[in-house]
Formats: C-alpha cells, sequence, structure tokens
C-alpha cells in the first residue's frame, strides 16, 4: 500500500510539472506572436528610435506670385530651436540648460524645463523661426542636446500688398488666413526626414549610418492679381483714405469677362512681415478681408440690376418716360427721391443719368416681387459667389415670402438689401458682359518649381442673366451717367466709361444715422467693349459733400486711367473735341449764390451741379480757381439743410 502511494505521488508531480511546461511554452508562443505578429510594429519603431535620430526636414512652402510673376509671398531660411532630452540628462544639466533658454529666450522657465526633461521623445521643439540676437545667445549655451536646425520661414516681399487676400501662415507654416489658408494642403509639401544611427542616449554616431528621405515642395499659386494695378488701386485707395477722412475704404478691379480679380485694397491694412500682435482686437478687424466678407447697403449702384432686370423683361424700354414729383407713394408711405428739388419728367436715360429714385421705384414695382427676386437670385444675390477664398458671405435679402411693396420699392433703388463689394461687382460684370454671370476668383493657376502649370482655374460661366441685347442697352445708358449725369467725375479723356453712383445710409442698432454715409461707384471702360470694372466703396467719408460722385467717383476714374494705359487699350474717342480732352475750364466761385443760380452759372461753362441741401451756397468742392475738364460735376452745400436722410441719395 504505502509503494501504491509513493508511485501515485510520482507520476502527480510528472503530470504537474508537464502542465507547468505546457502553460509555459504556451505563454511563451503566445508573446512570441504578439511581439512578432501584433505589436512588431510598434516594436521596431521603439528599436529604431533607440538605435537612430531623426531630423524633421521642412519642405519649402510654394510662393505666391501675381499673374506676371511678381513674388507676394516666398518661404526663406530661418533657424529653430530644438533639445534632445536624453542627451541633456546624461550631461545632467537640465536645470541649467532650462534657466538659460528661458533667460535667452523670454519664454516661461516652467515650461522649458518640462520639455528638456521628455526624454520619452528623441527631440523637443522649443522655439521656432530665432532672430539672430537669439541664434548666437543660443549657440553660447554649449551643449550638445541644445541644437539649432534649418527651417523655413514665410516672408512677404511686398509689406502690406494684399495683406487680408494673402492672409498668413502660422508658426508652423501651416495656413492660417486667406489664400495661405484655402490652398493649404497645395502650398505646403511634405517633409522629409534624416535618419542617422545614435547611441542610447540619442547622440549621433560619427561615421554611422544616415538615410534621407527628401521633402517635397508645394506648389506655387499663380494669381488674377495683377502687380502694377493692384498698385494703382492701393495708391489711389490711400489717397480717398487721406482725403476724404474716411474709417475705411474698400476696392476691388475685375476683368468682367472672365470673373478675375485683378486688384483688391482693404484699408486700413498692415505688414504681413511685422503684424500688430499686440492688440488682438485691432489685428482681427484690419486683417479681414472685407472686400468678400463685409456686407453693406449698396444704394444707388444696385439700381444697374433693376434696369437689367426692367429691360429684359421689357417693362422699359429706351423711349420709356417717367414723372418724379419728388416721391413715390407705396401702400400709403412716402419715400422720398435723393433730391430735394423733384426732376419732374424725365426719359429712361435721364433717369438712369440722375439716378431718380422714383423712377427705379417704378421699375421695381412693375416687375414685381417674385419676378424682381427672379433677378436677384440669377445675379448671385442672396448667396455665396464661390470665389476661391478661405471665406465667403452672401449678403442680407428678405425672404421673399415677408416682402411688401414698399420693402420692393426700396430694394428697387439699393435700400433694405445688403451685399458684399464682390457679389455687387460680379453681378454688376453680368449685366455690362454680355450677361453672362462669372465666377470670381483669385487664383489663376497652380504651378511646380519647373513652371509646369498642374492645375488651371479657367473662367466659370454660373448663368446667362441677361440677353447681349440688353446688355448692351445698360452699357449704354451707364455710359451716359458718366457722359452727361451724376458720374461725370469718372470721365476719362480719350475713352468712353460707363458707371454709376451710389451713397447709403448706415444704421446703429436697427436705427439710421444721420449724416453718416457709405459712398461708392462702380465703373467699368471702354463702355462699348469692358475690360475693366471698378468699384470703390468709401465707409464714413468725413467731409462737408459726401456723395458716391464726389467721394468715390474720382479715384475710380484714376485706377480706370492707369489700368487701360497699362493694359494698352487704345482710346476709343480721340476723334472728340480737342477742347473737351483737357482742363481748360475754371470753376467759378459760387459762394453766396442762390443754388438755383450757381446751377445756372455752372451750365453755362458746361458744367454739372450736384447739391446737398438748398438756399445760399456755403461751400464747393471742387474751390474755386480749379481747372476741370468739360462736363466736371461741382458740389456745392446749400445753407439749409434737407430735411432728412431717411432715404438712399443719388
Amino acid at each position: 500500500m504505502p509503494h501504491k502511494v509513493r508511485r501515485f505521488s510520482h507520476k502527480r508531480r510528472i503530470s504537474c510539472f508537464i502542465t507547468i511546461f505546457m502553460l509555459c511554452f504556451a505563454v511563451l508562443i503566445g508573446n512570441l506572436f504578439r511581439w512578432q505578429i501584433i505589436e512588431a510594429e510598434e516594436l521596431q519603431r521603439k528599436a529604431l528610435g533607440q538605435w537612430t535620430s531623426t531630423t524633421v526636414v521642412s519642405a519649402s512652402r510654394g510662393s505666391i506670385y501675381d499673374k506676371n510673376g511678381e513674388i507676394l509671398a516666398v518661404s526663406g531660411l530661418s533657424k529653430s530651436l530644438v533639445v534632445k532630452p536624453s542627451v541633456i540628462k546624461k550631461e545632467g544639466n537640465a536645470n541649467q540648460v532650462a534657466d538659460s533658454l528661458s533667460s535667452v529666450l523670454g519664454l516661461d522657465r516652467e515650461s522649458v524645463y518640462a520639455k528638456v526633461c521628455k526624454t520619452e521623445y528623441a527631440e523637443v521643439t522649443i522655439k521656432r523661426h530665432l532672430s539672430d540676437a537669439e541664434i548666437k545667445a543660443v549657440e553660447a549655451i554649449g551643449s550638445k542636446g541644445v541644437v539649432l536646425v534649418d527651417d523655413k520661414k514665410r516672408y512677404y516681399p511686398k509689406g502690406a500688398t494684399l495683406a487680408q487676400v494673402l492672409g498668413s501662415t502660422a508658426v508652423d507654416g501651416t495656413g492660417k488666413e486667406g489664400l495661405e489658408l484655402k490652398y493649404d494642403k497645395y502650398l505646403r509639401g511634405l517633409t522629409g526626414k534624416i535618419y542617422s544611427s545614435a547611441d542610447v542616449w540619442g547622440s549621433q554616431i560619427p561615421g554611422g549610418e544616415e538615410r534621407y528621405v527628401d521633402p517635397t515642395n508645394g506648389l506655387n499659386l499663380r494669381l488674377t492679381i495683377d502687380y502694377n494695378i493692384q498698385k494703382f488701386a492701393e495708391s489711389a485707395m490711400r489717397k480717398c483714405m487721406t482725403e476724404q477722412k474716411a474709417k475705411k475704404v474698400t476696392c476691388i478691379v475685375m476683368e468682367p469677362n472672365t470673373g478675375e480679380v485683378l486688384a483688391m485694397v482693404n484699408l486700413p491694412d498692415y505688414d504681413l512681415n511685422d503684424p500688430p500682435k499686440s492688440d488682438w482686437e485691432a489685428w482681427s478687424a484690419i486683417s479681414r478681408n472685407g472686400a468678400i466678407l463685409d456686407a453693406y447697403e449698396p444704394g444707388s449702384t444696385f439700381k444697374v440690376l433693376t434696369l437689367a432686370a426692367a429691360l429684359q423683361e421689357g417693362k422699359v424700354t429706351k423711349t420709356s418716360t417717367f414723372y418724379d414729383p419728388g416721391y413715390h407713394m407705396v401702400d400709403g408711405e412716402k419715400i422720398k427721391c435723393w433730391r430735394t428739388v423733384p426732376h419732374g419728367s424725365q426719359t429712361l436715360a435721364q433717369a438712369v443719368q440722375n439716378s431718380c429714385n422714383t423712377a427705379f421705384m417704378q421699375m421695381g414695382l412693375m416687375l414685381g416681387t417674385e419676378k424682381m427676386y427672379e433677378y436677384l437670385r440669377a445675379f448671385g444675390i442672396g448667396s455665396q459667389t464661390g470665389v476661391d477664398f478661405s471665406a465667403d458671405q452672401s449678403g442680407i435679402m428678405l425672404a421673399q415670402k415677408y416682402v411688401r411693396n414698399v420693402d420692393l420699392a426700396r430694394i428697387s433703388f439699393g435700400q433694405a438689401i445688403a451685399v458684399t463689394p464682390l457679389q455687387l461687382i460680379t453681378a454688376f460684370s453680368a449685366a455690362i458682359n454680355g450677361g453672362e454671370l462669372m465666377q470670381p476668383h483669385l487664383v489663376g493657376a497652380l504651378v511646380d518649381d519647373d513652371g509646369k502649370v498642374v492645375t488651371e482655374n479657367k473662367p466659370v460661366v454660373v448663368r446667362r442673366v441677361i440677353s447681349e441685347q440688353t446688355s448692351a442697352t445698360v452699357r449704354e445708358l451707364l455710359e451716359s451717367v458718366v457722359s452727361q449725369g451724376s458720374g461725370k467725375n469718372a470721365y476719362i479723356p480719350g475713352y468712353k466709361v460707363g458707371g454709376k453712383t451710389g451713397t447709403a445710409q448706415k444704421y446703429k442698432d436697427g436705427k439710421i444715422v444721420r449724416d453718416t454715409h457709405i459712398a461708392s461707384f462702380i465703373g467699368f471702360a471702354p463702355a462699348d467693349d469692358p475690360r475693366i470694372a471698378v468699384l470703390v466703396v468709401v465707409d464714413e467719408p468725413d467731409v462737408a459733400i459726401d456723395y458716391g460722385s464726389v467721394v468715390a467717383a474720382p479715384y475710380v476714374k484714376i485706377i480706370m486711367e492707369q489700368s487701360l494705359k497699362y493694359m494698352k487699350v487704345p482710346a476709343d474717342n480721340a476723334d472728340k473735341d480737342e477742347h473737351e480732352l483737357i482742363e481748360n475750364i475754371e470753376v467759378p466761385n459760387l459762394r453766396g449764390l442762390d443754388c438755383v443760380e450757381a446751377e445756372k452759372k455752372l451750365k453755362e461753362l458746361g458744367l454739372y451741379m450736384l447739391v446737398q441741401g438748398k438756399g445760399k451756397v456755403i461751400a464747393q468742392v471742387p474751390a474755386a480757381g480749379t481747372m476741370v475738364y468739360k462736363g466736371a460735376s461741382v458740389l456745392v452745400t446749400g445753407g439749409t439743410a434737407v430735411d432728412s436722410y431717411t432715404d438712399v441719395m443719388e
């Protein structure tokens, strides 16, 4: 019996041993499977991290050029600072390094120390794009764990030019605003890397193996912007800002047949190389691209769309006539015309030249809400433009079901509706280019470093809005505004110019702000074959006479005249009488005269008068003695103010 017990115990021990052995073997097999199959990639990565030192090689961000190759944004070399925590740990000087770096770079000491001690990482970035003084100070620290590496920094050779259009990049080189953001995935390229043999502390082994992965540079942007026309526009807008004491000014120059934006200006602006980072609120305000994003009540420049719709629908023709008693009654409400003296009987051409609110209210009401809204939507009003920018806006338009006749009447002359400058000039271009709404765009092509076009942004026709015949009539009528009407200050000797004035009211807390306006002018040339359209919007000009014909039209003239000559567009009325093409008329002194007498005196000289107020003249622009062209406008202020500015003027 004892012998059997001993035999059983012996067998039991062997069985237990085998079981334990099998379990251990199973665990080993399981771990081998996990290490070699499941976690193989991660373990290889960790091993590689211990055997190698990895250095990131930044790709060169694509440059931005104007349409002729003028450089607007480019990436240049800079130095950035990284630390190697394992090396610093080996040196045993983490505290000293943190003290030195925080002092030299003006950084928080605890934050620097935390980065210096992150030994789980081979490298940690401390600061990018160091100044020359910072580079010298860092080099003096003398630690092998403190390393300066090559980096790329964005530079803008033209300073403030196109500041709100180009946008900006973050410190890591990625697009943050504007075109830099919109086209970031094309501009940024792909980073490269250098893999070097390293010891356990992460230090490179002299003569060790090294592998280099080339970075792929980003694509370049070739804009539709023409730098020369951009400079013409900027110069004119800075002049306007100063002379008209404006809160801000906006300008867009467009090729009306293609939708290409040739220039875009927003003032005030700032140097892209030195943004006002100390005042975030101020920087946020001036970095906003108001030409694309800011909706405003356009006033009389909007009348062009009402005119085009009414002509297309046959509600009016060139032989139509209107009568203006100084107001129009709509649903029992009296809506005044902009001028205190009624325009009386007018042809369609005269109504457009006079920018008569009454006539345009009648056109809008003849169209009706449904048809009017059909055309506004066709012109792109109430929807985004589709421009290739980091943001877009649709403006503000009353829902059609809530529009009453009184609302429709106001919309017809540019009130009770808000548009962005880009929306307006895009719609305006459709009215004068033959009737097609073009999609506006800022980038013409994506180009590689060899100059090969990778992607081209060709003109896109969104839809046909009006017929070519209707568009030709619109051009003819708008040309008469400059040659005979309120837009004479945009007249360019040697060219037929078309255009429309606008002076709109502003609101604060839902109420009209008295004596505060947005003045604008939109023009195009040559009138019979448009090559260029220009919109200038002047926000809150602080001058005695703030009509768009005075504070905006002259600057549109400057931009168009310089641009047409630069574009080598031949003059189309060179056979006009020589005396009409030179400044040979001296503006008389009108102070003290009654406004009616002043107008008579100006007419005798071949000049045109616009008036603010009534009674005796107390101010005039241009001043007495100024030499002007025949047909130029003289703005006078009467001593008796008008009753109110409850309606859009001009």
